[in-house]
Order: C-alpha cells, then structure tokens, then sequence
C-alpha cells in the first residue's frame, strides 16, 4: 500500500513523464497496466487519452469521407478532366473508408453526422482544386451512402474505358 506522500510523488511523475515524453509515458502506463500496478497508473491521463482514441476514428471517417466525396463531385462536375489519379484516390479512399468501418462498427451510428460534417469540407475541396464556384456544388451531398461505398459508382457521364481499366 503507498502513502499518500508515495502517491503524490507518482503522481507528479507521471504528470511530468506524460508532457515531456508521451511515448514514454505510453510505455509506462502499458507495463503498470500489464503487471497490474493499478496505483501507479495515470488514470486521468489515460482515460483522456483512450477517450481521444475514439475521437481519432470518427475523424479519420470524416476525413476520408471528406476526400472522396471531394473527387467524386471533381469527377462529376469537371469530368473533361478526369485523371487515373482521381480514380486511385476514389477508390483507395472507399477501401479505406470499408476498412475502418468493419474494424469500428460503432462508426456506423455517427455516420448521417459525419457524412454532414465531411460534406462541407468536400464541397470545399471540390471547388478550390476545380477553381469553380463553391455554388457550383450543391449544398446539401446528394451521393446516397450505398453509393459512396459502391465500387462501380462514378457519378455523371461515363469516363472512357481506358481511364477506367
């Protein structure tokens, strides 16, 4: 059992170990928990970090939503400059977004918010890499979420069989 004295003293380690050297503190709080040392953790730390963990995942959908709903209205509303580029990033973007969502399937539940929150910044992308108005694209995303995920969906005129292949 620690004193309190003790238990200051970890405590203010931790706190000092946890801003001067996060990996450090990481590998720490990894063997306190690995062996069990649950009065030596750092549990307010820890708990912000796990809890921001969650934040991370939700962002990278956001992200990742963010960039293909992007190209897809590129390809839709600049389609005489349609590039094997644009396509890669379509669909690594899509396989990525698959991924994610079967490795967090609870990301499924913030998804009507986060294809809102993504829409916004892809609108956003789609006009500054276009250089067309930001009216140009509509406000709200009109890709229904079977459609995003579609790995065959290409909105707007077909693209020549040699870009697709």
């Amino acid at each position: 059992m620690q004193t309190p004295k003790e238990k200051e003293a970890a405590v203010n380690l931790n706190d000092h170990l946890y801003e001067t050297d996060f990996y450090a503190w990481t590998q720490q709080q990894a063997n306190l928990l690995r062996y069990q040392q649950w009065n030596q953790i750092d549990l307010a730390n820890l708990i912000e970090e796990v809890e921001s963990l969650g934040r991370r995942e939700r962002q990278e959908l956001k992200s990742r939503l963010s960039i293909l709903i992007g190209h897809l209205l590129k390809w839709e509303y600049q389609s005489s400059k349609r590039s094997r580029s644009w396509l890669a990033t379509i669909r690594i973007q899509r396989r990525d977004i698959i991924k994610l969502l079967n490795e967090n399937p609870s990301l499924q539940s913030s998804m009507e918010v986060a294809l809102q929150e993504a829409y916004e910044n892809a609108r956003d992308l789609a006009s500054g890499e276009t250089n067309l108005p930001l009216s140009t694209f509509p406000l709200q995303c009109l890709y229904l979420w079977k459609d995003l995920i579609n790995l065959n969906f290409y909105p707007g005129e077909s693209a020549s069989d040699d870009l697709m292949e």
